[in-house]
């Protein structure tokens, strides 16, 4: 049994509405390709120098939300968000104007939205000379490993950073996953250190095929936050199946499943 699958690259910016005609295009073009699942990055529909803006947060059933699920029913796909600001819901029933959550959302061909994850690493960061990112000053940590369990195959969710950190990955598999999810803005600088190499390990240590669509390029126009690039997805033998470089544009697959048993 095998699954077409596409990775989308972007570079996505502060413009919502631009990042959606992006995702739209890449997403239109793909399924004419003949794929049945689609995969986003993180921060698919806005990302600037800042990494996310808490005004900008959403419920998972809000407009873009909403947008999402009438895409994937209008063209009978599976569609995984990579992740967008999700609100953070107080006890007394007001919203957080302070944090949100970093969180995917996947979407069946009939529209439902049947899961959602809420990055359970964040990321802060101050490299010598180069960028600082303190994920943590706006955004929750989640705490659910999270995996969606279809037809075709059983997906482990995670996001970005979530990736140095095997453990999370090693639950994920008892839980069933056999396609892990990485979608990621990694920074260009930890980027070339440790990005390929990292997400093959993943594959090769869980058996397990990796799908880890990307952010490429500046997001600013200062160019204060600039992503990797090179989506990718790796098959449970740890091989380079499809690598988007550094345009933006989706990677096609057929994932054979009968390889993960």
């Amino acid at each position: 049994m095998s699954i077409r699958v596409a990775c989308l690259q972007m570079s996505s910016t502060e413009s919502i509405e631009d990042n959606w005609r992006t995702f739209e295009r890449l997403c239109e073009e793909a399924i004419a390709d003949g794929a049945t699942h689609i995969f986003t990055p993180e921060n698919t529909f806005f990302l600037g120098a800042q990494f996310h803006k808490v005004n900008l947060a959403q419920p998972v059933d809000g407009e873009i939300g909403q947008r999402c699920s009438a895409f994937a029913k209008e063209h009978g796909i599976h569609l995984f968000i990579g992740s967008m600001p999700e609100q953070n819901i107080l006890a007394d029933g007001s919203v957080d104007e302070q944090r949100c959550y970093n969180t995917s959302l996947v979407y069946s061909p009939t529209g439902e939205q049947i899961s959602h994850y809420r990055k359970i690493h964040l990321f802060d960061v101050d490299i010598p000379g180069g960028m600082s990112i303190a994920e943590s000053d706006m955004v929750l940590s989640g705490s659910e490993p999270t995996v969606v369990e279809t037809s075709d195959a059983t997906f482990g969710l995670s996001i970005c950073y979530d990736l140095r950190f095997p453990e999370l990955y090693r639950e994920l598999q008892s839980m069933g996953a056999n396609v892990l999810l990485v979608p990621s803005a990694f920074t260009e600088h930890t980027g070339q250190a440790h990005w390929h190499i990292l997400l093959q390990s993943r594959a090769i240590e869980f058996q397990s095929w990796v799908i880890a669509p990307a952010q490429t390029g500046a997001h600013d126009e200062k160019g204060m936050r600039q992503s990797f690039g090179h989506a990718l997805i790796i098959d449970p033998w740890g091989r380079i199946v499809a690598d988007a470089k550094r345009d933006v544009g989706y990677v096609i697959a057929d994932l054979d499943m009968d390889m993960v048993t």
